[in-house]
């Protein structure tokens, strides 16, 4: 892997574009590789120089310092001003790198929503299962941070999100994309640019590889030219099946032990399905696999049950960022009475949750909409002339906890699930979850 790098950079001046955490990661790798001219930040934030000879350019016009530089490593999330191939330099980044070289070991997930899940949970079974792996990517650690560790029969489990697909040239041995829905407008656009983007996950695979795809996004794909597995967690004709917690995949069949698992809700069961497959296809036995699966901890924020208190049990799924994933959380919650919905408005269709809201009184006794997408949802519901008490708006997550404690009868439950993104209002989903153990604990 340093070879490669080294490869990429000799001679040549070298600029990350973006000095977060995956920046950070690359320089430290660039600096064990050598053989740079040089190597400067562009940031639109204020950075310090974390080395007298590395030059920093930030404010608004950061980015006009890629003319200047060979080679230019970009962060994920950050938005090219220009068309990429308009660049005189070259614009590479960690992923493109180590799929370069790693690829036909990789695993990779992708979807909308329930990667970081797919991905923690895979990488538990395979690492209690005798399999050696690693674990990568948009699950918060860089894949440079890992590339010591692999060895040639290491399987790398790495979660690709959608910004570090998006200028791929690889696509990964094993590719997995669970589901596709509309999401990141603020980014790409339109839903066609967002799912393209998506679609790299396969789209650079040969007849060797494997695709396991759901099968809502399945009529979506074109031009799959490996081995292809689908997945329902419904009645549909799948390869692999999950309905009414039995997994049926070829000659196996798993009975999930629902009773025995920390992950609730039929999207969960349809995690578990899909790394069921997945685990079969490396030749993981069901004993190993049901034991992993009983001692497997999801990452935080996704329906994360908080505690009781004064008789109500909170969750927080503040990984919800659009509709499908909100009702899926009021579908699982058990004994569900209230659900705080809102946050930031990226204009994306809240006519399928509007629609489950009112047409299904009896699946939550009270909404609580709070911040700009709430007010938007509330007002969506108020055109339709469907308001009643069961709707509420607020300003605030402070106000919408506070009211909840208020509305919701003991031995009942409350649910976050913004379905919808916390910036301008929160750091990121995980400071917004945080903020709501924070308050439901006062």
């Amino acid at each position: 892997m340093i070879n490669t790098l080294r490869q990429l950079v000799l001679n040549k001046k070298v600029l990350l574009l973006g000095f977060g955490r995956e920046g950070k990661s690359t320089l430290n790798a660039l600096k064990k590789a050598g053989g740079y001219q040089e190597i400067a930040i562009a940031d639109m934030k204020e950075i310090t120089p974390p080395e007298d000879n590395i030059k920093v350019f930030s404010g608004e016009s950061y980015q006009t310092a890629c003319k200047d530089y060979d080679v230019v490593f970009k962060s994920p999330g950050i938005v090219l001003e220009k068309e990429v191939l308009s660049y005189s330099c070259e614009i590479t980044c960690q992923t493109n790198v180590f799929l370069e070289k790693f690829s036909n070991q990789i695993i990779g997930i992708t979807g909308t929503k329930g990667k970081s899940t797919t991905t923690t949970l895979l990488y538990h079974i395979l690492s209690n299962s005798g399999v050696k792996s690693v674990m990568c990517g948009n699950i918060g650690i860089p894949c440079f941070d890992k590339a010591e560790e692999i060895c040639e029969d290491t399987k790398i489990v790495f979660e690709f999100s959608c910004h570090q697909l998006e200028y791929a040239k690889k696509s990964p041995h094993i590719s997995v994309l669970i589901n596709l829905f509309e999401e990141h407008l603020d980014h790409y656009g339109t839903i066609e640019n967002y799912f393209e983007a998506k679609k790299k996950i396969y789209r650079f695979q040969n007849e060797k590889d494997l695709l396991l795809c759901g099968v809502q996004c399945d009529e979506m794909l074109d031009g799959v030219k490996g081995r292809k597995l689908t997945i329902t967690g419904g009645e549909e004709n799948a390869d692999i099946r999950v309905n009414n917690g039995v997994v049926n995949y070829k000659n196996h069949t798993l009975t999930i032990p629902l009773d025995e698992i920390h992950l609730i809700g039929e999207h969960n069961f349809f995690n578990i399905g899909t790394v069921y497959g997945i685990s079969k296809e490396l030749g993981v036995s069901d004993e190993a696999f049901i034991n992993a699966l009983k001692s497997y901890t999801p990452p935080p924020h996704r329906l994360e049950f908080c505690g009781i208190y004064d008789g109500i049990s909170y969750y927080d799924d503040s990984i919800s960022t659009i509709c499908e994933t909100c009702i899926n959380a009021i579908r699982a919650v058990p004994k569900i009475a209230t659900v705080l919905i809102g946050g930031m408005d990226r204009g994306i269709d809240y006519s399928p949750l509007v629609e489950f809201l009112t047409q299904n009184p009896d699946a939550v006794m009270n909404v609580i909409f709070m911040a700009d997408s709430g007010k938007r949802v509330f007002e969506e519901i108020n055109a339709k002339g469907m308001l009643s008490d069961r709707f509420k708006l607020v300003n605030t997550l402070e106000e919408a906890v506070s009211l909840s404690k208020k509305i919701t009868p003991k031995g009942m439950a409350c649910v976050m699930s913004p379905a919808a993104a916390s910036y301008g209002i929160f750091r990121d989903f995980e400071e917004r979850g945080e903020k709501f153990k924070e308050l439901i604990a006062k």
